[in-house]
C-alpha cells in the first residue's frame, strides 16, 4: 500500500507558460505515485491534453478533479460558465439546478475531469461571511438542501463524481479559512436543525465524497481543532449523518488547517482524524512523508485506501454524457436572471451614448479576476454608442475572493460608490443582493450576481433593448 495514493496535488495553468512550469511538480508526483490531481485553469484543449498525458504516464488509475461550482467554464476556457449557486436558487427552479449539475459534469468529462468539487452545502447564514456568500444556494436550510440534492443528482447524471462541501458548515463563519482559523460557536442542536440538512440531502442523493472545512466548533469539540484534524467533528459525519463514503480535506494550503500545528502534524493529524484524501498540500513530499512514517496506524491508512479505491471504481463505472449546447444554457440562465433582476425601482429609459462607470472590488489579489469589459464589448457589438452625453450607468463588481477577508466593498470602493451613484441613471450590481443596501438612495438597481461573461452579456442586451435601442 502506497500512502502517496491518498494525496492529490494541484496543477495551475499560467497565461505565460501554460502547464509547462508544472513539469517538475508533475514528475515528482508521478514518481511518488499520487492518487490523482486537481486542475485549475487553462483552455479546454490544453486541459484535455494534460489529463491524457497524466493518465498515460501514471501507469495507475487516477482521479482528476476540479473546483467547478459555477460550471466547467469557471476553470476551463471555452466551456460553459453558469451563474453562482445563490443566483441559480433565485430562479426557484429545481430543474435548472439539476441541469446545471448535469452540464457541469458532462463538460468536465469532455476534458478528462471525472470528479467535481461541488456543490457547496454551506448556508449563506452570516452577512459578514467573507468567503461563502453567492457560493451558497441561500440561507434557508430547506431551500439549500433541495438545491444540493438536485445538483448532486444532475452531476451524477452527467457522468462525474460530486463532492459536497464544507463540513460541518462554513456558512456561519466570519473569518476566511484561507487566511486564518474560523471559530463558530454554534451548538450541535443548531447544526442538526439547520446546517446539516443540506449535507444529509447530499448523502441521501448518493454523494460519494464530503469535503471538510478548516473550522473550529468549540461547543462540540472543546479542543478547538479545525474539523479537518478533529476526530470528534469527523466522527459526527460518520455517526450522526451516517456517511460511509470518502472524506477529503479542503485545500491544505489554507491557514485554517495549520492553526497551532506544523505542516507534517497537520497532514498526519488529518488522516488520523478520519480524512481519507489530502487535497492540494503546500508541500507534496512533506505530505507523503508525514503519512508514511508510521505515525498513522496501518488500519486507518487501509481504511482510507479502501475509500479511495471505491471512488476509482465509481468513476470508472460512470458513463460520460455528450455535452449539450452549453452556450444555450449559458444564455438562457443569464437572461432569466437579468430579466428578473430589477431589485430597486424600474428599469429606466436609457439614452445613448451610455457612459459606463466601473467600480471593481475584485482586483488586487494573487489571481486576477475575469474581465470587467464584456458589457462594453457586447454593447459595441450591438451598435450602442458609448461615451459621455447620455445615460450614466455604474457597473459594480464584487465577488467572494479568498484574499479579501471581507464580505462587502472595501472602504475605498464604498466611498467611490457613494460618489458615483447619485449621478447615475442605473447601478448594475455584479454581486450578492445584500450589497444593494450599500448603494445610496436614488438610482434604480439591477442585480446581475456575478462578473462572469454570460451575465455581463445578458446585462448589455437588456440595456440595449428598450426604447430607441431596439438593436437586437
Amino acid at each position: 500500500m502506497n500512502p502517496a495514493r491518498l494525496v492529490l496535488p494541484a496543477l495551475r495553468w499560467s497565461a505565460v507558460t501554460g502547464f509547462d512550469h508544472e513539469a517538475q511538480h508533475i514528475a515528482t508526483a508521478l514518481e511518488l505515485g499520487v492518487g490523482g490531481f486537481i486542475i485549475f485553469g487553462g483552455p479546454a484543449s490544453a486541459v484535455e491534453a494534460l489529463v491524457a498525458s497524466l493518465r498515460e504516464r501514471s501507469g495507475e488509475a487516477l482521479l482528476i478533479a476540479s473546483d467547478l461550482e459555477r460550471g466547467a467554464g469557471q476553470q476551463f476556457q471555452g466551456l460553459t460558465e453558469l451563474p453562482p449557486p445563490r443566483a441559480l436558487a433565485a430562479l426557484n427552479d429545481p430543474e435548472a439546478v439539476f441541469e446545471s449539475g448535469k452540464v457541469t459534469a458532462a463538460e468536465a468529462r469532455s476534458v478528462g475531469i471525472d470528479w467535481v468539487f461541488a456543490p457547496v452545502a454551506d448556508l449563506d447564514a452570516n452577512p459578514v461571511n467573507p468567503i461563502v456568500q453567492t457560493r451558497s444556494f441561500g440561507e434557508t436550510p430547506e431551500t439549500v438542501a433541495e438545491c444540493v440534492r438536485r445538483w448532486v443528482e444532475g452531476c451524477h447524471a452527467g457522468g462525474a463524481l460530486s463532492c459536497v462541501k464544507h463540513f460541518p458548515g462554513h456558512g456561519r463563519t466570519a473569518t476566511d479559512s484561507h487566511a486564518g482559523l474560523p471559530v463558530v460557536q454554534a451548538t450541535m442542536r443548531e447544526l442538526e436543525q439547520a446546517d446539516w440538512l443540506p449535507f444529509r440531502a447530499a448523502i441521501a442523493a448518493g454523494v460519494p465524497a464530503v469535503m471538510t472545512g478548516h473550522i473550529a466548533y468549540p461547543a462540540i469539540d472543546p479542543s478547538g481543532k479545525p474539523a479537518t484534524v478533529s476526530p470528534v467533528l469527523l466522527g459526527l459525519l460518520r455517526d450522526r449523518l451516517g456517511f460511509e463514503g470518502a472524506v477529503v480535506s479542503d485545500a491544505l494550503i489554507m491557514e485554517g488547517a495549520f492553526a497551532g500545528r506544523g505542516e507534517e502534524e497537520a497532514y498526519r493529524d488529518a488522516v488520523a482524524a478520519g480524512v481519507d484524501l489530502l487535497l492540494y498540500p503546500r508541500d507534496l513530499r512533506i505530505a507523503v512523508d508525514a503519512i508514511s512514517d508510521g505515525a498513522v496506524s496501518p488500519g486507518r491508512l487501509a481504511e482510507a485506501m479502501t475509500r479511495y479505491e471505491r471512488l476509482l471504481q465509481l468513476a470508472a463505472g460512470l458513463t460520460a454524457v455528450p455535452p449539450t449546447d452549453g452556450a444555450e444554457v449559458e444564455r438562457s440562465l443569464a437572461s432569466r436572471l437579468v430579466e428578473q433582476g430589477m431589485r430597486r425601482g424600474d428599469m429606466p429609459a436609457l439614452v445613448p451614448p451610455f457612459e459606463l462607470m466601473l467600480l471593481d472590488d475584485d482586483v488586487g489579489g494573487p489571481y486576477p479576476p475575469s474581465s470587467s469589459g464584456y458589457v462594453a464589448q457586447e454593447l459595441a457589438r450591438l451598435g450602442v454608442p458609448l461615451g459621455a452625453g447620455g445615460s450614466r450607468i455604474v457597473l459594480a463588481f464584487a465577488e467572494p475572493r479568498a484574499w479579501k477577508e471581507r464580505s462587502g466593498l472595501s472602504a475605498e470602493n464604498h466611498e467611490r460608490l457613494a460618489a458615483l451613484a447619485p449621478e447615475a441613471d442605473l447601478v448594475v450590481l455584479f454581486a450578492h443582493e445584500r450589497l444593494i443596501a450599500e448603494v445610496p438612495a436614488g438610482p434604480p438597481v439591477l442585480l446581475a450576481w456575478h462578473r462572469q461573461r454570460p451575465l455581463q452579456v445578458a446585462v448589455a442586451r437588456r440595456l440595449a433593448a428598450p426604447g430607441p435601442r431596439h438593436l437586437l
